[in-house]
Formats: structure tokens, C-alpha cells, sequence
């Protein structure tokens, strides 16, 4: 046998093993291809910068500490963006409604309540938390029923959303910035404060780890209940494993981040904690609003693919038609669906006015843009019918990863915006190619 014959007998046993280990596993090779594409622009700023500034900041643990936390609030409102595009719609007003629901708010909690409640009272930011959710999801509703019963296009109406609400936010308060916010609801935006600690985090890891069992072991019973085929055992095992891994890796770059030494004394002197001379270190561990990103996202996976919901939404954007005769009211989904966006725009207020701890009617502009391409770079197709919530989280770490790797690296703004839609337009170019091949 000749040494070409023996190269092509090896090159395609390799593809048969890999092909069969796709199948076992049954991971999503897109997903793959995201996760692979993250940790090349890790890997690639980190790099960059110790090469050519002298260090590399990016793999360390407070930039991604911080990358967590400035994701989060793109992230909520990707995974409602994915059920917008999955039904052939889009949505351009995002940006702009969190920054006049951001503005009500801080009108709310800093000029209002405070008159009738008394400065500090403990109601007040849930109240505002509430208001906030409430007011975005009444816009979203407002923006559903003009788009679902006036049959005005998705475009137009988020079009004109995005200049009439970025308007109202700077006409709330004549442009003026609201601050500072109620201390307990500057929590929610993270900070030293805004964390769960060390013990807080390892407890939340071990109970993802407990839930990733429980969730194999669930859908290995339901398998055998309906008869479908199984996974491998050692593919199980390869997937609790990986994902157990993750999440405590995880937990232990959350918790290797320290307080500023600064805050350590002033922490120290408030509860007549004794200092040691090497000093004190107190781990961050997750933010909060990261908790809130995640506790969005796992209800939104679960809004998708285990509700009636969620079958309705995935099935208008696969044939609108076919469902409207299959008798799905698509009016009053579509009307929910934008609902729903808006009520995830107010929780990414919240996250955002927090971190900020402040009010200002540019708060959320061009999110639109980093929310739309997260939900495309996460898979979501502009034909409908397809997309993901995990996809739409990774793809919102994505582009925000590409985001505070240009600032670390000192990229002017101008290049920044290019390499962002750039991205989006590749994103599209490549979920084309996809569905192409997929025929």
C-alpha cells in the first residue's frame, strides 16, 4: 500500500471519529465554533498586549471578573431578542427604551418616592425594579400591538421606537443626570458590594454542578420513556464532566479577584476588623447582576423549549402561515413576544443604571446593535425558526469580549464600531453558508 493511500485511510478514519464523536455527544457544531472563536480573541488580546504594551490584561482575573458583569446586561436582553428574530422580526428600539426606562427610574427613586417614603426606606428600590420592568414591558406591548394588529413592519415601528424613546429619555429630564441612586439598588449593578462572596459562590457552583447532573440523569429517563435513542455512557460522562468543570473554574477565577485595598480598610474600619500586614483579601465572587443574567437565561431556555410558548414562537417563525391555520392566534403571540422584549430591556435597565449608579438619557445607546449581533453570532437565523438562548449568551460574551479587548488594547472608538459590523455582517454572511449546507 502506497504512502498517499495510507494518508488518505488515516485523514478519513479522523473524520469518521469525529464525526461519530459529534453524533455521540450530540453537540451543536456551531456552538463549537463559538466557543472555539471566544477563546481565540481571549487568547489573542491577552497576547497582544504582552507583546506589544509589555503585559497581557485580558487573562487576569478582574478583567474577566469585569467582562461578567458589562455582559450581563446585553445579554438579558439577547435572549428576548432571540424569540423576536426566530418569528421574522426584528427589533431596533432596545437601546433606546433602556434609557428612558433607566431615566423613569432614576425620576422614581431619586425625585419621587423619596418624598412620600423618606430617604433610604427600603421599599424603594424594589418598587423602582418593579416600575422599571413593568414600564419596558408596556412599551414592548405598545410596540407588538402595532406591529401584530395595525400590520405596520417590525422595522418601522422599532425604527421609530428608537428615536422617539431616545428622545423622551433626554425630555424626562431635560437631559440631566439622575444621582445618585438608591444604595441598595446600586447592588444590583454589582460592584465590591454588589457580590456574593466567596462562600456564596461556591455555593452557587456546586448546586450548578448538582443541577447539571439531575438534568442528564432527567433526560436520560426521558429518553427511555419515549423510546428515543441514548447517548453513550462515557459521552454522559464527558458532558456532566466538562460542564462541571467549567462552572467551578468559574467559580475559582470569581473568587481570585480581591476587593481594592482601599475598600478592604474602609470594610475593616466599619466592622473593627483587624488588618494582618499582608493585608486582607476578600474575593469578589459572582456579581449580581451576572446571578441575574443567569437566572434570565435558564428561564428563558425554559420559556423555549419546554412551554407552549415556546413551541408557538419556534413554529410561527418556521411557517407563519402553517401555524396561523394550525390555529396559534400569531397576532397575540407577536404582541407577548414584544412584551416580553420589553420587560428584559427594563431588567437590563436596572443591571445598567445601577453599575452606573446614575441616570442618563445615554444610557443604553447603541445596544441595539450589540444585542441583535450577539442573538445572530449565537445562531439565531433572520429566516426564523432557529435560534438559542445559550447561543445568544455566548454570542453576547463574544462581542462583548471583542469590545473590552479593543479598549485593552487601546483601539480608537472609530475602529471598534468597524471590527463590530464587521462581525455582525460575517455573523450573517456565515449563517447563510449554513443553512445552505444544511439543505
Amino acid at each position: 500500500m502506497s504512502d498517499d493511500q495510507l494518508t488518505d485511510q488515516s485523514a478519513e478514519f479522523r473524520e469518521n471519529a469525529a464525526v461519530k464523536f459529534l453524533r455521540a455527544t450530540e453537540v451543536d457544531t456551531r456552538m463549537l465554533g463559538m466557543i472555539a472563536a471566544l477563546l481565540l480573541i481571549w487568547v489573542g488580546f491577552h497576547f497582544y498586549g504582552k507583546i506589544f504594551n509589555g503585559y497581557g490584561a485580558f487573562l487576569t482575573s478582574r478583567n474577566l471578573w469585569n467582562l461578567s458583569v458589562q455582559t450581563s446586561s446585553i445579554a438579558v436582553m439577547a435572549t428576548g431578542m432571540v424569540l423576536v428574530i426566530v418569528t421574522r422580526h426584528i427589533d431596533l428600539s432596545v437601546g433606546s427604551v433602556l434609557g428612558v426606562t433607566a431615566m423613569m427610574m432614576g425620576v422614581l427613586q431619586v425625585w419621587i418616592l423619596p418624598q412620600y417614603l423618606g430617604l433610604g426606606h427600603p421599599m424603594i428600590w424594589i418598587i423602582t425594579v418593579i416600575a422599571g420592568i413593568a414600564f419596558g414591558a408596556a412599551i414592548g406591548t405598545f410596540h407588538g400591538f402595532l406591529i401584530a394588529y395595525l400590520g405596520i413592519p417590525a422595522f418601522i415601528v422599532t425604527l421609530g421606537g428608537l428615536l422617539f424613546w431616545r428622545g423622551s429619555a433626554w425630555w424626562v429630564a431635560r437631559g440631566e443626570t439622575i444621582a445618585p441612586v438608591d444604595s441598595t439598588f446600586t447592588l444590583i449593578g454589582g460592584g465590591p458590594y454588589g457580590t456574593i462572596g466567596a462562600t456564596g459562590s461556591w455555593i452557587v457552583g456546586i448546586l450548578v454542578c448538582i443541577a447539571i447532573v439531575l438534568l442528564l440523569m432527567a433526560g436520560r429517563r426521558q429518553r427511555i420513556r419515549f423510546g428515543f435513542p441514548l447517548r453513550p455512557m462515557w459521552a454522559e460522562y464527558l458532558i456532566g464532566g466538562i460542564g462541571m468543570a467549567l462552572t467551578l473554574g468559574a467559580v475559582l477565577v470569581m473568587n481570585s479577584y480581591p476587593w481594592p485595598a482601599g475598600i478592604v480598610r474602609r470594610y475593616a474600619a466599619a466592622n473593627n476588623i483587624e488588618v494582618p500586614e499582608g493585608g486582607l483579601f476578600i474575593s469578589h465572587g459572582f456579581a449580581i447582576p451576572v446571578l441575574v443574567a443567569l437566572a434570565v437565561a435558564v428561564g428563558m431556555t425554559f420559556l423555549a423549549t419546554r412551554t407552549r410558548f415556546g413551541r408557538y414562537v419556534f413554529a410561527i417563525g418556521g411557517n407563519p402561515e402553517a401555524a396561523e391555520l394550525a390555529g396559534i392566534n400569531t397576532k397575540k403571540m407577536t404582541m407577548m413576544i414584544f412584551a416580553l422584549m420589553g420587560a428584559l430591556t427594563g431588567i437590563s435597565a436596572v443591571i445598567a443604571s445601577a453599575r452606573l449608579n446614575s441616570a442618563t438619557n445615554a444610557l443604553g445607546q447603541l445596544d441595539e446593535l450589540y444585542v441583535i449581533a450577539a442573538a445572530v453570532i449565537g445562531g439565531t437565523s433572520f429566516a426564523g425558526g432557529i435560534g438559542t438562548i445559550y447561543g445568544a449568551i455566548l454570542g453576547a460574551l463574544v462581542m462583548q469580549s471583542l469590545q473590552s479587548g479593543m479598549v485593552l488594547v487601546g483601539f480608537d472608538a472609530a475602529i471598534q464600531q468597524m471590527v463590530v459590523g464587521g462581525v455582525l455582517v460575517t455573523a450573517v454572511w456565515v449563517d447563510t453558508l449554513y443553512r445552505k449546507s444544511s439543505v
